[in-house]
């Protein structure tokens, strides 16, 4: 008779006895952990974000012109392919007064695309825009974007970005503005944005 081959086996690891076994002396067996028992009378404790003071319902009471847009990275590239002119843009869509706003994270991201995209960091350098200061480590705009308008709710967000614009539907209040038919769009703005407030 042949010899068997034997099929080597991969990964395996050796044997180990589990620190809580018998065999182990006392003194180098795990001790097992003891269960705290709850005090049924006790105050439950949980914790509740805040509710914005500045929404009524869903109705977001800060926005009113001039509107503050923040601007994302590919916003700006999208708008340089449609030929359109940020600013006037933005106000044919809103018929007020738009700042668009930059924030050091998506001057990075832009800067960091190189030469190519030189013209959408000229745009971004425009003295209409205004610049809002990052305090946060790295340079990812998504986030920072996300963060800024969960904190202050005076914003419109501008981005053609699927995942932020998801992101942002979750966060009430804050409109969002995007491109289709080679205009500008805005998406969740009641119509009485803007009126006269009496």
């Amino acid at each position: 008779m042949g010899k068997q081959k034997k099929t080597r086996k991969y990964a395996v690891m050796k044997r180990m006895l589990s620190l809580r076994d018998q065999r182990l002396k006392e003194k180098d067996r795990l001790k097992p952990k003891k269960k705290e028992k709850k005090d049924p009378s006790a105050l439950k404790e949980r914790e509740v974000p805040q509710h914005p003071s500045c929404l009524f319902f869903q109705y977001n009471t800060q926005l009113g012109p001039p509107y503050h847009i923040l601007v994302d990275t590919n916003f700006i590239n999208f708008s340089i392919k449609a030929k359109l002119d940020l600013v006037q843009s933005m106000m044919d869509c809103l018929y007020a007064k738009c700042i668009p706003c930059i924030t050091d994270c998506v001057m990075a991201e832009i800067e960091k695309l190189g030469q190519k995209y030189r013209v959408a960091l000229r745009i971004a350098k425009d003295p209409r825009f205004e610049r809002l200061p990052c305090t946060h480590k790295g340079t990812y705009a998504d986030d920072c974007l996300v963060q800024r308008v969960t904190q202050h709710k005076c914003y419109i967000v501008a981005t053609v970005d699927r995942d932020l614009k998801r992101r942002i539907r979750k966060i009430p209040g804050v409109p969002i503005m995007y491109i289709s038919n080679h205009r500008y769009n805005i998406e969740r703005m009641p119509d009485d944005y803007g009126a006269p407030r009496f």
